[in-house]
């Protein structure tokens, strides 16, 4: 049998920060998201011999291992060697992945190459795992095995898939999922504008400051940091009343606070994008991630995102079309005659 998973990137609008400890630990935080139509995806071959191969297309690597070996940390496809420790290799296996969108974009990608993983060893092994506990698992493996800084949402997002409102309540997360009409999916399909920037971005540095400046409960930071959750709940209200432009001008609010958690969340290059796109007309966006590279996301009115989508391309950028994907991660198995 060939086993294979993919599980969906994610858009986050609101209340990112708020899911990086110990912020949600000691004030609560909250996140609004929603996954797209671009993936994290995984293929896996078992075999009898004890050989392990791993191929990643994202970093161009082919490593081989055995199931007898204890393997180390060591800076080398970990994400795969930690969900192999966790969920156990019984037998040998070939291993080939490969995501939509590059590391550090801003789109959750490393939480949802986890999550994928775990989806398809689920699959293979026959593990009863539900949803919580794979985001759980997911969350425990990259942050606090590996050391990987970042919050807590992306895991959350690629398990359940969807548009979602995300509470982070000491150390219990709610995911609330939220039924959106699909006429306004299609109208916030048509009115947001997706563009990679050209760079990805080194967001353990910037999450170290943001942390760094927390913890010493630096005002503005603190201040900002409570403004983004009021503003996520906000958001929530907007898209669940169908108001969407108070949408586009509550992201426009939230992308000024999260510039104040620290000053290399944006650069010469993201300013002159956005403020290109807001003299155009754009009602509000913000970068996705951490910051400091990545994709911009912008609301645009119907009639002036192409005249946009243009001008960002003429200042280097590159516009992605995508769809929103109600599903979170899944797995399935074919017959081996079926390649």
């Amino acid at each position: 049998m060939i086993f294979r998973s993919k599980a969906p990137l994610r858009i986050s609008f609101a209340g990112g920060g708020t899911d990086v400890p110990p912020y949600p630990q000691e004030r609560g935080g909250a996140v609004l998201s929603a996954t797209i139509d671009k993936y994290a995806y995984a293929s896996l071959i078992p075999g009898g011999d004890g050989h392990i191969e791993v191929q990643s297309l994202d970093y161009d690597i082919v490593a081989k291992y055995h199931t007898d070996e204890r393997l180390p940390y060591d800076g080398e496809l970990d994400l795969v060697k930690a969900v192999m420790r966790n969920l156990g290799t019984p037998s040998g296996f070939r291993l080939f992945m490969h995501t939509d969108a590059p590391p550090g974009s801003g789109l959750g990608t490393s939480s949802t190459v986890v999550v994928n993983l775990i989806g398809l060893f689920q699959r293979w092994l026959r593990k009863p795992l539900v949803p919580y506990e794979i985001a759980q698992l997911a969350y425990r493996i990259e942050r606090i095995e590996l050391g990987i800084k970042g919050g807590m949402q992306d895991q959350y997002a690629a398990t359940f898939g969807g548009f979602n409102f995300i509470e982070f309540l000491g150390e219990t997360v709610v995911v609330n999922p939220l039924r959106i009409p699909r006429e306004l999916i299609n109208e916030l399909e048509y009115r947001l504008l997706l563009c990679y920037t050209g760079k990805t971005r080194l967001s353990a540095n910037i999450l170290d400051r943001q942390i760094s400046s927390y913890q010493q409960k630096k005002r503005d930071v603190v201040a900002a940091l409570d403004a983004t959750k009021e503003l996520a709940f906000e958001l929530k209200r907007a898209l669940l009343t169908g108001k969407l432009d108070d949408f586009g001008d509550l992201l426009h609010q939230g992308w000024e606070m999260k510039k104040r958690f620290d000053s290399a969340i944006t650069n010469a290059q993201i300013d002159t994008m956005y403020a290109e796109a807001r003299k155009m007309g754009a009602l509000g966006g913000k970068v996705l991630g951490a910051g400091g590279g990545g994709y911009l996301l912008l609301f645009c009115p119907f009639d002036r995102k192409h005249l946009i989508a243009e001008r960002l391309e003429q200042l280097d950028g590159q516009v992605v079309e995508f769809s929103f994907e109600q599903s979170g991660v899944q797995s399935w198995q074919i017959g081996a005659h079926v390649q």
